[in-house]
């Protein structure tokens, strides 16, 4: 294998721990990025220091740290990246006739990361940015439906499951049956549970394998749109969500491209 740079070293690990599904141990990393266990435990440490990667509690492995998600996130919504997704929302926006949002896991609750408003004057605005629960949102149920039980269970146990409406549900076992739903269909549905009056229905985006990356909604006044007539415009949301995944898999491509012609 050809000698890496310090920093190439550091960014294959930060690779690996970012694309992976669990925790990486320092074996895991070795094996991963071809680099002897002292110099893995030292980038690792480093990195951790820096707060880019942390360490899992309970757990013997490496994680992305905040400063790795929030580099992730000033990335992704770049003016570079924006275009093309804005563009798309826009689409979903005026074919549906109602707010369209997207929004990402932070911690325990989903951050609204980009957003076009339907030109109805009455509407409910939850501006880019703004953070909301995870039990009781389209967003936030999706989400939570494609967690592992264990995954899951941990993030649970952390939540207050506040009664936001009297449509909420607080109880677990309840929660647990309508997550199950969620993900045998992949459409998360928010019947009037997180603001009175409002409903929302999502779908995933995924990336290049699969995994969920963020949540594509529609959200409008109940007055205006029942929950029944937006599952109506489940289709063109599954098409912008899977528009946006190609998105995210050009992106990383373009990027292996220009990495390998800069190793060239």
């Amino acid at each position: 294998m050809p000698s890496q740079s310090r920093s190439i070293r550091a960014m294959s690990i930060l690779e690996a721990v970012a694309k992976a599904d669990r925790p990486m141990r320092a074996a895991d990393l070795m094996s991963a990025c071809n680099l002897p266990r002292a110099t893995v435990h030292r980038i690792c440490c480093l990195l951790s220091e820096r707060g880019y990667l942390r360490q899992q509690i309970g757990v013997r492995g490496y994680v992305p740290g905040q400063k790795l998600i929030d580099f992730a996130n000033l990335v992704q919504a770049s003016p570079t990246h924006n275009a093309l997704r804005h563009a798309v929302l826009e689409s979903v926006a005026r074919r549906v006739g109602e707010t369209c949002n997207i929004a990402i896991p932070d911690g325990t609750e989903m951050v609204y990361w980009d957003r076009v408003e339907t030109k109805w004057p009455l509407r409910h605005q939850l501006q880019i940015g703004a953070r909301v629960p995870l039990h009781c949102t389209a967003n936030g149920k999706l989400y939570l439906s494609t967690l592992t039980a264990s995954q899951r269970a941990r993030l649970l146990n952390n939540i207050a499951l506040e009664k936001c409406t009297p449509n909420t549900t607080t109880n677990r076992e309840e929660l647990e049956l309508a997550l199950a739903e969620i993900a045998a269909t992949g459409v998360s549905a928010d019947n009037e549970e997180f603001i009175e009056g409002m409903i929302a229905i999502a779908v995933p985006i995924k990336d290049a394998v699969g995994r969920f990356v963020a949540g594509l909604a529609i959200h409008a006044p109940v007055v205006r749109l029942s929950l029944s007539a937006a599952l109506d415009h489940v289709d063109i949301l599954r098409a912008a969500a899977r528009e946006l995944g190609s998105e995210l898999v050009e992106t990383k491509d373009t990027a292996k491209l220009s990495k390998e012609t800069d190793e060239v």
